[in-house]
């Protein structure tokens, strides 16, 4: 037969383990680089994937019960809302914990000091050109790293039909 257990003295531990685990996963994920997220690799999935296994018993402790991982969840979901209204909220924060989007190419010339900077190379800037349907870097107007990870490239020849096409391009290119 089934019995519920109810420890109501660990989960102000689950909430208070679960939300600085949410806040050091963000400042991880700002300090080794969002060029990651937007490039999920096999390896890279693997990685969250382990970590996230890692950081499951730091957040519930001995509690492997159902309420405890769905209080843990539901510190999780309220954590990140409350941060999204944060960085909402005050754009500077926003700045601090997403970065600003980064200046790569204009009018045909690149800028290598922002590359440096983005630690975005010569090889990813040919690449995102090309799946933007541009010949050259020499075409392009205006090229930025945004502050998701992708990179945005307005040419010459720009058109809104090619952009959407190219933005449900990286959608499918993330999902395989």
């Amino acid at each position: 037969m089934w019995q519920l257990n109810f420890d109501f003295a660990s989960y102000p531990w689950i909430i208070i383990s679960s939300v600085a685990v949410y806040v050091f996963m963000v400042i991880a994920i700002r300090i080794f680089g969002k060029k990651e997220l937007a490039q999920l690799s096999v390896s890279d999935l693997v990685f969250i994937l382990l970590i996230s296994n890692a950081v499951q018993t730091a957040m519930v402790g001995p509690d492997t019960t159902l309420y405890g991982g769905l209080i843990a969840a539901m510190a999780l979901f309220l954590t990140n809302f409350g941060f999204k209204k944060l960085l909402y909220k005050f754009p500077g924060l926003s700045k601090i914990v997403q970065g600003e989007a980064i200046l790569l190419i204009y009018k045909g010339e690149l800028i290598t000091e922002n590359m440096k900077r983005a630690q975005i190379t010569l090889d990813e800037v040919h690449e995102a050109v090309r799946e933007h349907g541009v010949e050259s870097i020499k075409h392009v107007d205006l090229a930025v790293f945004e502050v998701d990870g992708n990179i945005s490239v307005l040419s010459e020849n720009y058109t809104r039909k090619s952009s959407k096409r190219t933005k449900a391009h990286r959608v499918l290119r993330k999902e395989v």
